[in-house]
């Protein structure tokens, strides 16, 4: 582990790691961006080491000396270089540099949990993030992104997930290739869809159940719809005639595990 300083908004460092925050950097280096000290211990907790840590040279805590020591390379950097490098005004002391993870559905075996989420074509990082927290605080066995997803490395991805996203493993998968894999599913596999007929509450849920969710807008395309053992609709009670996403799929998995 080497241990510097820089002051410098213009070090190659500093430009590298704020480059994190574009998705063509992020695929060209495997690396992501983390920020706050709780989500860089949960990954020192689940065996994942950063590259890189900076830290401001007012941060003082036990943890920090840990990540410290766990980190490839260890920079001390001034809070103008924090703000520029989070891109926010109150940033976080302790940022750090990660290699992303990535599973298969090759190697996911459905019966490791109860619960699994699928989500087709998510865009919004905020929404992935929290349902990625979300499947995690309910031990559901991994998030599998179909088709055209956002990023989950992405930073507004990871800062919904809390440290998650070193927990729940995340595939991602074409259409094709997951509705092929979808044929041997030895559980249930439920749609969430406006127009069911099934309340969620009442459904056949089978273990291990496989939820599917659809985009922000238009919901389940027919092709994953007709994938589905069955749909279901969570009421509306109020003038919103929808959930938002994130909040929907938490209900559908604490449906499935309660």
């Amino acid at each position: 582990m080497s241990e510097r300083t820089i002051t410098s908004l213009t070090n190659p460092t500093v430009k590298a790691v704020r480059a994190l925050h574009m998705r063509k950097t992020r695929q060209e280096t495997g690396l992501f961006l983390v920020e706050g000290l709780k989500s860089i211990v949960e990954a020192l907790d689940l065996g994942h080491a950063p590259r890189t840590i900076l830290y401001g040279a007012k941060a003082d805590h036990p943890l920090l000396t840990r990540a410290i020591a766990a980190a490839a390379e260890a920079i001390e950097v001034n809070t103008a270089i924090l703000e520029k490098v989070s891109r926010r005004d109150n940033p976080q002391m302790v940022l750090g540099v990660f290699e992303q993870a990535h599973s298969t559905l090759e190697t996911a075996d459905p019966r490791d949990a109860t619960c699994w989420v699928a989500l087709e074509a998510v865009r919004d990082p905020g929404n992935l993030g929290t349902i990625i927290r979300t499947a995690d605080a309910a031990g559901c066995g991994g998030v599998i992104l179909v088709g055209d997803c956002c990023d989950p490395y992405s930073v507004e991805a990871v800062r919904a997930t809390m440290g998650s996203i070193f927990a729940t493993p995340i595939i991602r998968a074409p259409t094709a290739d997951f509705l092929d894999w979808r044929q041997r599913w030895p559980g249930a596999v439920i749609g969430a869809s406006l127009a069911a007929t099934n309340d969620f509450r009442s459904a056949p849920y089978r273990a291990p159940n496989l939820i599917l969710m659809g985009n922000e807008q238009s919901g389940l395309t027919p092709e994953l719809a007709s994938a589905c053992d069955v749909l279901v609709k969570i009421p509306m009670r109020g003038r919103a005639d929808s959930l938002n996403l994130a909040v929907a799929t938490g209900v559908m998995i604490y449906a499935v595990t309660a």
